[in-house]
């Protein structure tokens, strides 16, 4: 697979963040199309939103394939947000983790990337 090959599929996109000891902070769940593929600077997704009448923002993930699996069939529900898309075309999850602690409000905060290179499970453990 090429980044071109991502271009209008949909997708959702699964983030875990952990904190510098490696514990979780923090879980997202989102779910969009690719609009734009550039190998240095990411993977644009317009996400969705339940309201169709609102902004769709657009969320940059890094160029890196190996996160990206094609999703089984079915409908994705996030309760959260009410996104709901129904036979998405990738699944697609990274673990977030932080790189520096005690940052200065306002100042940036670096993360790391580690895309999971195992296929992610979709719906209730299997016996």
């Amino acid at each position: 697979m090429r980044l071109e090959d991502l271009l209008a599929r949909t997708c959702v996109i699964g983030l875990s963040y952990f904190d510098l000891q490696g514990e979780p902070m923090k879980q997202a769940q989102y779910a969009g199309s690719v609009v734009r593929v550039d190998p240095e600077q990411g993977i644009w997704v317009r996400l969705r939103h339940m309201d169709a009448g609102v902004d769709q923002p657009e969320f940059v993930l890094p160029p890196n394939l190996d996160a990206w699996f094609k999703a089984p069939p079915g409908h994705y529900r996030h309760a959260a947000s009410g996104v709901d898309i129904e036979n998405p075309d990738y699944v697609v999850t990274w673990d977030i983790h932080r790189t520096q602690n005690n940052t200065a409000e306002g100042q940036h905060e670096w993360w790391d990337w580690v895309p999971n290179v195992v296929p992610p499970q979709v719906g209730p453990p299997r016996p």
